[in-house]
């Protein structure tokens, strides 16, 4: 396992790569538009992992509700596993709490799944698969 990438919500992805592209020099590696969960999201490559700027598509999504009550910043943490629908099944077992019951479609060709702050001591987390 590692840290796959850490979601930052951002009221503008252009402002927001002015800093992490243009000022900090991380490696832009484009944008995509992730309807079912409500965001644009662009990539930015620091070593092994990413930073994930969100930019909410409307009012509705979780990144809009997010920054209306917490603002700009980190958003969730990330950790890759190699097989999602095992790691969901075991957490489970473990009593760990998940938002939403199955993993789902995820930016950049990912199965992904977010656990429940309750269980990570506030953290909002997100476990992840790369697609094939």
């Amino acid at each position: 396992m590692k840290i796959d990438h850490i979601g930052i919500a951002v009221e503008s992805l252009t402002e927001g790569l002015k800093f992490y592209r243009d000022a900090l020099g991380l490696n832009y590696q484009g944008e995509e538009e992730v309807k079912e969960q409500g965001v644009k999201v662009a990539f930015l490559k620091i070593g092994e992992s990413k930073i994930e700027l969100l930019e909410p598509l409307d009012e509705e999504s979780p990144i809009a509700r997010h920054l209306e009550k917490r603002g700009e910043g980190i958003h969730h943490i990330a950790v890759e596993v190699d097989d999602i629908e095992t790691r969901v099944k075991e957490m489970k077992e473990a009593g760990v709490r998940f938002i939403g019951e199955e993993p789902a479609q995820g930016a950049g060709n990912k199965k992904i799944i977010f656990i429940n702050p309750a269980s990570t001591r506030g953290v909002l987390a997100e476990i992840c698969q790369t697609g094939d």
